[in-house]
C-alpha cells in the first residue's frame, strides 16, 4: 500500500478528487503565482525559525532534495538518538509519512524526549494547522519517537524587528498537544480514506464549489472546471453578493444573473445586472459633476507602490507591515497644465523617510490629493506619521486634503466590461478606451510591481535588469495616475482641458 504524505492527507481533507489528481494526475496541476509565493514565504519563515530554535548552530537539517527519503528517515532516527536540535526530521509509520520542522530535545525524570513545533507563515491558528500537527502527532508517535509535546508557532504581527537579525520573538507559540494526541484514530481514519480513494481507477466525481479554494487555492481547479458551462452573465458579477447567498444560489443551479429575481438583489447589483443584461453604460454625469464641484484646481492625482514582508528586513517595522516604496503624482494647475512628478527607491534599504520627504513635497499645500480607494492611501500616511513623527503634521495634512474617486465611481459609472467590478483596471478602460494597461510592458498590476520590486533589491540582479525593472515600475505607477486624471475629467465634466 501506498505512504501518504501530510500534504496528500490535507489534500483529501479539502477534497478526495485533489487527492486523487495529485496522485494519479500530478502533471494537470497548475499552482498560480499566489500560491508559488506563499511557498516561497514559508521557506523564508522556516530559515529564520532556525535561527530562533538554534541561535548557536549546534543543529542538524535534514534536506530531503538531496538525500533522497529512505538516507532522509534513516538519518532522521540516528540525529533523534543525539541531543542536539533536528530540522526537518523525517517520520514514515502508520501508512504515513510527515517532516517536522522543528525537534527539541529535552530531558524528562532522565529521559531523553522531544518538542516538536511546526512552523507557520500565518498570523494565526488556522483549523487546517491543527488537522497538519493532529498528522504530524500520529507520524511521529507511531513511529516510536517519545513525542512530549507538539506546538504550533505563528508569526506575531505585533512585533517589532529590532534589527540586527535578531528574530527572537517574531514566532508565537500555541501548545496544541492534548488536542494533537487526541486525534490519533482521526488521523487513521483519514488514511484508510486516502487508500480507498487512491485505489479508484478513475478520479472522484466532485462538482466545483467553495472547497475549491478552502483552505488551499487547488492547482487543479481550471482542469475540473474545464467542462463547466460558464454563464453568459455569472452571478459573480453583482456586486458585494455575499458568500452565503452566492453559495445558495449555486445549491439552487443558479449561475446566470438573468435567473435572479430583482427582489433578492440590492439598488446597486440590480443597476449592474440591467445595464449587462441590456449591454449599456449607466453614467450619471449630472451628479459626478456635482460631487467634484467643490473642489477647485490645482489638484493632484496620487498612487503609492507598496511591499510587504513577513520577516521584517528594516529595523522598526512588523511582520507583514506595508511599505511604501513608490508614488507617482499628477499635478493640474490652475491653468490645466499637467506635470508628472515621482519616487522610486529600488535601493533595499528603508525607504519611509525619503518616501516621506518627497511626498511632502510633491504635494504642495493647496488642492484636492485625488485617490482611487482612499482608504489604502491614508492609512499608509497614516504609518509613515507614527513612524516619522517630525513630519506627521504635513503629511496628515495631505490625509486632510483627499479625494477618493471610487465611490463616485461606484455611484455613478458602470459599463457592461467592469463585470461588477470598480476596479481601476477595470474602469479605466471602459471609461478611457484608449488607454489600457496590458499595454504595459512587465508592470500591469500590484502584485507584478511587488514581485518586481524584490527582484530589483535582490544582490544578484544585474544592473542592467534592476534598471529594466525601474522603467517598468515607473510606466506603470505614472499610468495609475493618469488613469485618475482622465477619470477625474469625464467625471467633472472638463472636456476643455486638453490631458
Amino acid at each position: 500500500m501506498r505512504t501518504f504524505s501530510k500534504s496528500k492527507l490535507l489534500a483529501l481533507r479539502q477534497c478526495p478528487k485533489r487527492l486523487w489528481l495529485e496522485l494519479h494526475r500530478p502533471d494537470l496541476r497548475k499552482d498560480s503565482a499566489t500560491t508559488d509565493a506563499g511557498f516561497q514565504v514559508g521557506y523564508q519563515v522556516g530559515d529564520v525559525a532556525r535561527q530562533i530554535y538554534d541561535p548557536q548552530s549546534v543543529g542538524a537539517v535534514i534536506d530531503i532534495g538531496v538525500e533522497g527519503f529512505n538516507k532522509a528517515l534513516a538519518r532522521s532516527a540516528e540525529l533523534l538518538l543525539t541531543a542536539q536540535p533536528v530540522f526537518e526530521a523525517g517520520f514514515s509509520a502508520g501508512g504515513a509519512l510527515a517532516f517536522a520542522d522543528v525537534m527539541l530535545p529535552q530531558d524528562v525524570a532522565g529521559r531523553r524526549v522531544w518538542r516538536m513545533v511546526e512552523v507557520k507563515s500565518s498570523t494565526s491558528v488556522k483549523d487546517y494547522h491543527r488537522d497538519d500537527v493532529a498528522v504530524q502527532a500520529f507520524v511521529a508517535q507511531t513511529a516510536g519517537v517519545a513525542l512530549e509535546s507538539i506546538a504550533l508557532a505563528h508569526i506575531d504581527s505585533s512585533w517589532v524587528y529590532p534589527g540586527g537579525g535578531d528574530y527572537r520573538g517574531l514566532l508565537r507559540e500555541n501548545d496544541l498537544t492534548t488536542e494533537a494526541f487526541a486525534r490519533a484514530a482521526e488521523v487513521k481514519g483519514w488514511i484508510v480514506q486516502a487508500q480507498r480513494v487512491d485505489a479508484l481507477e478513475t478520479e472522484p466525481e466532485m462538482e466545483v464549489g467553495p472547497h475549491c479554494d478552502d483552505p488551499f487555492e487547488c492547482g487543479f481547479h481550471a482542469y475540473c472546471s474545464r467542462d463547466v458551462l460558464t454563464a453568459q452573465c455569472p452571478v459573480q458579477w453583482l456586486p458585494r453578493l455575499g458568500a452565503a447567498k452566492a453559495l445558495e444560489l449555486a445549491k439552487r443551479g443558479v449561475t446566470d444573473m438573468r435567473d435572479v429575481g430583482d427582489e433578492l438583489l440590492n439598488a446597486k447589483q440590480q443597476r449592474v445586472k440591467a445595464h449587462t443584461l441590456a449591454n449599456t453604460v449607466f453614467f450619471d454625469a449630472t451628479g459626478a459633476a456635482a460631487d467634484l464641484s467643490g473642489h477647485d484646481l490645482p489638484a493632484y492625482f496620487l498612487d503609492f507602490e507598496t511591499i510587504q514582508f513577513a520577516v521584517p528586513i528594516w529595523q522598526g517595522t512588523r511582520p507583514y507591515q506595508q511599505h511604501c516604496f513608490q508614488f507617482s503624482l499628477h499635478a493640474l494647475s490652475e491653468s490645466g497644465q499637467l506635470d508628472h512628478s515621482g519616487f522610486l527607491d529600488l535601493s533595499g534599504d528603508d525607504p519611509s523617510a525619503q518616501f516621506a520627504h518627497a511626498l511632502i513635497a510633491a504635494c504642495g499645500e493647496h488642492g484636492p490629493v485625488y485617490v482611487y480607494n482612499a482608504a489604502f492611501e491614508t492609512s499608509r500616511i497614516n504609518e509613515l506619521a507614527v513612524r516619522h513623527p517630525d513630519l506627521a503634521e504635513r503629511l496628515l495634512s495631505i490625509n486632510a486634503r483627499v479625494v477618493d474617486l471610487l465611490p463616485i465611481s461606484r455611484e455613478r459609472y458602470y459599463h457592461p466590461n467592469q463585470q461588477g467590478s470598480w476596479s481601476i483596471k477595470k474602469v479605466l478602460p471602459a471609461v478611457v478606451p484608449e488607454l489600457r494597461y496590458d499595454d504595459l510592458s512587465g508592470v500591469q498590476d500590484g502584485g507584478m510591481a511587488m514581485e518586481a520590486f524584490l527582484e530589483a533589491i535582490h544582490p544578484n540582479t544585474a544592473a542592467e535588469r534592476k534598471h529594466e525593472i525601474a522603467q517598468q515600475l515607473l510606466a506603470y505607477c505614472q499610468l495609475d495616475t493618469y488613469a485618475m486624471v482622465r477619470l477625474w475629467q469625464v467625471f467633472a465634466g472638463r472636456a476643455d482641458l486638453a490631458l
